[in-house]
């Protein structure tokens, strides 16, 4: 932005003007120097609410320490939410100092500063409840689901099939849930996976009807989060095997008892008509 006046111009005035002083500031300058355009400070020098206290010789206004000051307190009540003409009255009160408007300024930031806090956290509670996927809090997970429960992994899952499907219907299912329904299925689960272990060290073999009833037990946990078919429910039992996280999950429960939840699960598909050998996520 440029200034009204050229940097050397002469320090002297009109008549019935104040006399600039060596630190005086031209309009231009000004407006850089508080954050405003030079408009806005024409048009508060034409309502009487900032006035420049010095003219030079040629009519360009400048601005003295106290004008800027003011400036600075104008603008303190406008981001206040203050209209300019209240402003003005403020500011013109005889029985006010400049002392107890900065005190009063600073009461009304602390309130507003404290407003906008909690504006923040109403919102943070808002992005919490509307945002896809689980919807406990850390604690309420491992509550839930057991010491050995990493939060972290929500996030992780997400990061990997959030853009699938699946994962938008795991999402709006998992909204609508309260902390109920999930105690209600991770006791579920946890009865799952003892009958499965129960099975495992019993000798039941896969392709059994037991084994079958099994894995549908499964498919159907797995089913309401997202919709499992047979094939798909082959895929995951694939996975277990593949990554170590599961493995150590299942195998922690009764010693081979992946491989055996896997060959559970393709038997089982394999007798409702998919190949194993060909399955597909679909």
């Amino acid at each position: 932005m440029t200034s009204d006046v050229p940097e050397q111009e002469p320090a002297t005035t009109e008549a019935g003007a104040g006399t600039p002083g060596a630190g005086d500031l031209a309009v231009g300058r000004t407006a850089a120097l508080v954050g405003v355009s030079v408009k806005t400070l024409h048009h508060w020098d034409a309502i009487g609410l900032a006035r420049p206290g010095g003219r030079t010789w040629a009519g360009h206004r400048v601005y003295s320490g106290d004008d800027i000051a003011r400036i600075h307190r104008v603008l303190v009540y406008k981001e206040l939410g203050f209209p300019l003409a209240e402003i003005g009255r403020i500011l013109d009160d005889p029985d006010v100092d400049a002392h107890d408007h900065l005190r009063r300024q600073r009461s009304q930031l602390v309130e507003r500063i404290a407003r906008l806090q909690r504006m923040v956290h109403s919102v943070d509670r808002m992005m919490a409840a509307s945002k896809p996927g689980m919807r406990l809090t850390p604690e309420e997970q491992v509550e839930i689901f057991g010491a050995d429960w990493q939060p972290a992994w929500v996030e992780e899952a997400e990061d990997r099939w959030g853009e699938s499907a699946q994962w938008a219907q795991y999402a709006e299912r998992a909204a609508a849930m309260t902390p109920e329904d999930w105690k209600e299925s991770a006791s579920a689960t946890e009865a799952l996976n003892a009958d499965l272990a129960a099975a495992k060290r019993a000798g039941v073999a896969p392709g059994s009807a037991a084994a079958n009833a099994l894995a549908e037990r499964h498919r159907a946990m797995i089913s309401a989060h997202f919709d499992c078919t047979p094939a798909m429910h082959v895929c995951i039992g694939r996975m277990y095997i593949d990554e170590p996280g599961y493995a150590e999950h299942y195998d922690a429960l009764a010693p081979g008892l992946t491989v055996w939840l896997r060959d559970v699960i393709l038997a089982n598909a394999g007798a409702r008509g998919v190949d194993p050998e060909s399955a597909r996520w679909e």
